[in-house]
């Protein structure tokens, strides 16, 4: 074999190896660095609600079809809300209840101050009774002191003849009827401490009944404020018996028809919102001079020959493989490194010539005219 066979092979596997030495190093710095960066993995996108019900019932009426445009505020479905309106007024009714017993506890309190009122005006009546009988006793028992005396004398005269029995009758007479005036007036200050006693404990027993009838107050009031809650929910859940559009959109296939039992959290219906914007999925390393801002370029698949533009307004704070369900851990397993993809939201121009004519879904290609682009210096800066 001649030498030359031998240089030659060597040679091209040399240059071959500084060939893919070269492009391995460079590929990426040279395609970050592009002013224009593209991607074909780009989609239209708009804000999709699906509206659920938050109550259970059945569809009564269902006021528009799949894939009509609807206006905010317009109702879309109804639920047959019979039941909810029952509730309504047997929470209106509960309340009223409540509201009468308040007002019976009112009334009730009225009369138990009236009863204190009497309990007191019995107090000061049997203090004044006991004044009077304690005042009566004292010229009583004077009385039967001064006739007691009267007697004592009176019979000792007659013992010594010098009165008559006609006298000494009179003044025996005389003691006792003073002594049993004296034994009146005792039971009158008897009767009269009772009557004091009487009305010390019925103004004690009022006013403890008084003090009851205003934990009862509060008792009723909380109670008002409860149905009048209960008034609050039954109404917000009737208003869930009805679905309006919060945005004006489109709205997209119907998941429900009329007589249907629905339940809590059951998907109803879909509403597409009517501004699009489109998804471009770059790689990372098409995003070293991208910035928001940024002007783009876009063609959609279904109407060749068109171009829109628009403009970058946000970047992912994370890859799409991040929001995924079961995210990628490389720290365990083997490794294989891929380049990842960074969703980039692109706001279209106003008045572009397809308005309206977009639907989330159109796969579309995407050009970002990149701003960021910076000198080498700038690199090595801190």
């Amino acid at each position: 074999m001649s030498k030359r066979a031998v240089i030659i092979p060597v040679i091209t596997l040399a240059a071959a190896a500084v060939l893919l030495f070269f492009i391995e190093g460079c590929w990426t710095s040279w395609r970050s660095g592009r002013a224009e960066q593209r991607t074909d993995d780009a989609y239209v996108r708009a804000d999709m609600t699906p509206l659920s019900t938050r109550v259970s019932g059945t569809v009564r009426n269902i006021n528009v079809d799949d894939f009509v445009t609807v206006k905010q505020g317009q109702l879309l479905v109804q639920l047959d809300d019979q039941d909810y309106r029952a509730t309504v007024e047997q929470a209106k009714a509960a309340l009223a209840a409540a509201e009468a017993q308040l007002e019976d506890n009112q009334a009730a309190k009225w009369i138990q101050d009236a009863n204190i009122q009497t309990a007191e005006a019995g107090i000061a009546q049997a203090t004044a009774a006991i004044a009077e009988a304690k005042a009566g006793i004292l010229a009583a028992q004077a009385d039967v002191d001064r006739t007691a005396a009267e007697r004592k004398r009176e019979e000792a005269l007659l013992a010594s003849k010098a009165t008559t029995h006609q006298e000494v009758e009179q003044a025996v007479a005389d003691a006792e009827r003073f002594s049993a005036a004296l034994a009146i007036r005792q039971a009158d200050l008897a009767h009269a401490d009772a009557a004091l006693t009487s009305s010390h404990t019925l103004l004690e027993t009022a006013k403890r009944q008084r003090s009851a009838l205003d934990t009862k107050d509060a008792v009723f009031k909380a109670d008002i404020q409860a149905k009048q809650a209960a008034i609050t929910v039954a109404n917000v859940n009737l208003g869930y018996t009805q679905i309006f559009a919060p945005t004006a959109g489109a709205v997209g296939e119907r998941h429900v028809l009329a007589g249907q039992l629905v339940a809590p959290g059951m998907q109803m219906i879909d509403l597409v919102q009517g501004d699009v914007w489109i998804q471009a999925n770059y790689q990372e390393t098409q995003l070293t001079n991208i910035r928001p801002g940024d002007r783009a370029d876009i063609t959609i698949d279904t109407f060749p020959g068109v171009v829109l533009h628009g403009k970058v307004v946000e970047i992912s704070p994370a890859s799409g493989s991040q929001f995924a369900l079961l995210p990628p851990d490389n720290a365990t397993g083997n490794f294989t490194k891929v380049v990842q993809r960074i969703p980039v939201k692109i706001v279209l121009d106003k008045g572009h010539p397809l308005e309206g004519r977009l639907h989330p879904g159109f796969s579309a290609i995407v050009t970002i005219h990149a701003s960021g682009k910076h000198s080498a210096k700038e690199d090595t800066q801190p």
